[in-house]
């Protein structure tokens, strides 16, 4: 049986990660994601490759090395879910979208109502458009075990 890539982009703070993870227990999937730490993800250029005085030279270094892995990634994948969040703008987010789409990837894109208008384009890219992480699970099971959810136990949630 194929072990499908999915790599979970956008938002780091919510547990969003760990609800698709765990409503795909069971299935044949490896999970990947962006580095979540936000200091590390931050500062990993200066860290590792000395400090900056000017503050857009500190972000270029690291949004290269993060590229590394986030294109890597990207284009080992499947399926790349990207969660927009309520609280910030997750403008990288935005561009892991677009460089999925442009790969032609099987994106889903997870947002709220608040987001509708200003993603409509990324949504449009989209194979679905989920408000919720665990809509994104059943979604897993559907595409790898051609199954729907149990009627009785979502009515129960």
């Amino acid at each position: 049986m194929k072990t499908w890539n999915v790599y979970l982009s956008g938002e780091i703070h919510t547990d969003w990660r760990e609800e698709i993870m765990a409503g795909a227990s069971g299935l044949p999937v490896d999970f990947s994601a962006p580095v979540t730490d936000h200091d590390s993800s931050d500062d990993c250029g200066v860290a590792i490759m000395g400090a900056e005085p000017d503050k857009f030279w500190h972000d270029h270094k690291g949004a290269k090395l993060n590229a590394i892995r986030t294109r890597r990634l990207i284009e080992e994948a499947d399926i790349v879910v990207v969660r927009f969040g309520e609280k910030y703008k997750q403008w990288n987010a935005a561009f892991d979208a677009g460089f999925a789409a442009a790969l032609g990837k099987a994106l889903i894109v997870v947002h709220g109502a608040e987001n509708q208008h200003a993603l409509k384009e990324v949504d449009g890219a989209a194979l679905a458009v989920c408000s919720e992480p665990s809509q994104v699970a059943d979604i897993l099971t559907y595409v790898i075990k051609g199954t729907l959810p149990d009627a009785k136990a979502r009515a129960a949630e």
